[in-house]
């Protein structure tokens, strides 16, 4: 045993050879494969049924100028709420603005190589996260580490982990998130959207073509949903184990030639909603001054060609839209859900605890996919749920538009194409219509209730770059630094060190402690270590607050290695008795098991032609690693002879 435990194993016994292993190996990856499959085919199977009710025809949609356009949005569309740009504090823009500025002047917003479908993709939208100190939040298996905000009423330790620049931009994206989580909670029941109007002045409307919510049969043939194309990226479809009928992009992983496009379903052939400013007179909100933005109003866009709409005519519009699909076609009660559900908030008052910065140039995203069904123009950003969120809770986005990368403001622009919008849409509906709603550079507009979770959203692309600050409040149960170090404390808390020898033991070696020791083992090195590690040197070149707090998450890891050797040890251990030594066995080998494929997962995402195309200060750093000659380490990385012997003990038992 002392030959192993000092980590001299022969370079030829490095692969598994076993054929036990072999055969617990295959198993696994065919029983997560199947789970795979049999996830895909039913979401495969509903949108089949769904595309063969919509018969080819594209779902209408209303923007701000159709009618209906209001009462659609009460109806359905109630969780979402709008604040114009001239209702926030003109400083407060000026600060997020810049702040949004120097992040990307810095370089501090990357692509994530993130993993869809058992393949590792970029994002088309390069992405920071600023929060609470100590945060994370998880998406598409991938966790992003927070810069913390620099608040005055927080103590955040290691203040000197930024340059002054850097800590001015996370506080006033910190003072941001006050402001809207003050505001987010200020809205009551009733309130859709806080609207900057002029007594006598003007302001931009919305004006939408006829092709906005016209069924053209020349769209009947356009449906590419059974055709592949080419598309650069997934488009941020967060929700990749949601149940929607949104037809999510395939990918695949091209050479070192940097190039990185990914295939996809064939774009809609259908003409696109177009979005134009237009000058209107909209009548004032009594209580407020001429000239002067309101604050929260039960108003939404009124049209610009038409006399404004009764609810009654409203109700017409759009129960004759929803007609026009549900008659042709027969309705699937499971999948339909036109009707709004029930205000579920989160209970307490709003904080934010994460804000995920977006930067998105359209200029640099070239093969942006048309948007499938409802024809509303190039997504920037595809349909999707955010995900890992408190349930129920709101979701606070600002835009900021800007001509260039040198930051020139853009105050909303004259070009059609110049408008960046939001698309929404009701999961698993074909029946209800979608709503699209333009943005000015400054906008925020809030999803509330159970919004997020019912629903979808898109971010349809506008000519100028945009960034998005994207305040949540992420479930952080197990995605905090206090957690995680909690969780070492409970592993280490069963290892005795002898003060004399500095010898270990282990406490107990009841099976039920043993396995829980082993799982926090690998939810430290897989979900923390090698999570951290895979993104590079990025968060040490921007920020030091990290930096100690891993280096001793990996020294706590390294005595659970320690951990691991004691408790073979006593497995391999003759002469105990033979259920609770099987017993044993059984919980470390299932713990090894899922250790060693889980290193060659990371192994192989490290050293893929992807990862490859990233600059050295970017490229993923496979770590913890070591070799097979490293004294220091009490058990080898590679854990292929280690699962032989154990396996080959319960055989024989």
């Amino acid at each position: 045993m002392s030959k192993y435990r000092k980590g001299f194993f022969p370079r030829a016994l490095q692969q598994p050879t076993s054929p036990l292993m072999k055969a617990r190996q295959c198993k696994h990856n065919s029983r997560n494969m199947k789970r795979s499959d049999d996830s895909e085919r039913e979401k495969g199977r509903k949108r089949r049924r769904l595309q063969q009710e919509l018969g080819g025809r594209k779902i209408p949609f209303l923007g701000p100028s159709a009618r209906g356009f209001q009462q659609l949005w009460d109806s359905s569309y109630s969780g979402l709420a709008l604040r114009k740009s001239c209702s926030l504090p003109a400083e407060l823009h000026s600060r997020v603005q810049a702040a949004l500025l120097t992040l990307r002047r810095k370089g501090c917003l990357l692509k994530d190589l993130v993993r869809i479908r058992d393949r590792d993709v970029f994002t088309a939208v390069s992405r920071a996260l600023v929060g609470e100190p100590g945060h994370t939040y998880r998406y598409l298996d991938t966790r992003l580490f927070a810069i913390p905000w620099h608040s005055e009423d927080t103590e955040v330790k290691r203040q000197n982990c930024c340059d002054p620049d850097l800590r001015d931009a996370c506080k006033a994206l910190w003072e941001l998130n006050t402001f809207l989580c003050s505001d987010v909670s200020q809205i009551k029941e009733g309130d859709r959207l806080a609207q900057c109007m002029k007594v006598e002045g003007e302001t931009n409307q919305v004006e939408e073509g006829e092709t906005e919510s016209k069924h053209s049969e020349d769209s009947k043939n356009s449906e590419g949903g059974d055709s592949e194309s080419r598309q650069s990226e997934e488009g941020d479809t967060e929700s990749k184990h949601s149940e929607e009928w949104d037809i999510e992009s395939k990918h695949s992983e091209e050479g070192g030639s940097g190039s990185k496009k990914e295939e996809g379903w064939e774009p809609e052939e259908g003409e696109s909603s177009q979005v134009k400013p237009s000058e209107a007179s909209v009548p004032g909100v009594s209580g407020h001054s001429e000239g002067k933005c309101t604050g929260w109003t039960t108003k939404a866009f009124s049209g610009t060609k038409t006399e404004p709409v009764g609810l009654q005519a409203q109700e017409k519009t759009v129960a004759q839209l929803k007609h026009s699909l549900s008659d042709d076609h027969t309705q699937d009660k499971g999948m339909s859900c036109s009707q709004p559900s029930s205000p579920q908030a989160c209970t307490g008052p709003v904080k934010f605890n994460v804000t995920l910065l977006n930067y998105m140039d359209p200029a640099q995203m070239s093969h942006l996919k048309e948007e499938p069904y409802y024809g509303m123009g190039k997504m920037a950003v595809g349909w999707h749920h955010d995900e890992n969120l408190i349930t129920h809770s709101p979701v606070a986005v600002y835009n900021y538009s800007c001509h260039d990368d040198k930051g020139e403001c853009s105050e909303g622009g004259s070009g059609e194409k110049s408008c960046w919008r939001i698309g929404l849409k009701v999961a698993w509906d074909i029946h209800t219509p979608g709503l699209m709603l333009p943005l000015e550079s400054g906008d925020c507009y809030y999803m509330r209730d159970d919004l997020n979770s019912t629903h979808q959203h898109c971010v349809l692309a506008g000519e100028t770059p945009r960034f998005s600050s994207t305040h949540r409040v992420a479930e952080c149960s197990k995605g905090t630094l206090t957690y995680i170090q909690s969780r070492c404390q409970e592993a280490l808390s069963n290892l005795h060190t002898d003060p004399e020898t500095g010898s270990h033991s282990l406490v107990t070696l009841q099976p039920t402690a043993l396995q829980h020791c082993e799982e926090i083992h690998n939810e430290v090195e897989f979900e923390w270590l090698r999570q951290y590690w895979f993104q590079g040197q990025r968060y040490a070149r921007f920020c030091s607050w990290w930096s100690r707090p891993m280096e001793q998450l990996e020294k706590d890891w390294k005595l659970m290695e320690t951990m691991t050797m004691l408790f073979l040890a006593t497995v391999e251990e003759e002469g105990q008795e033979e259920e609770g030594r099987r017993e044993m066995a059984e919980t470390l080998l299932s713990a090894l098991t899922d250790r060693h494929q889980q290193r060659q997962t990371w192994r192989d995402r490290c050293h893929s032609s992807l990862a490859q195309t990233l600059p050295p200060e970017e490229a993923p750093v496979d770590r913890p690693f070591w070799g097979v000659d490293d004294p220091g380490m009490p058990l080898p990385f590679d854990l292929a002879e280690i699962i032989s012997r154990v396996e080959s003990l319960l055989w024989r038992m």
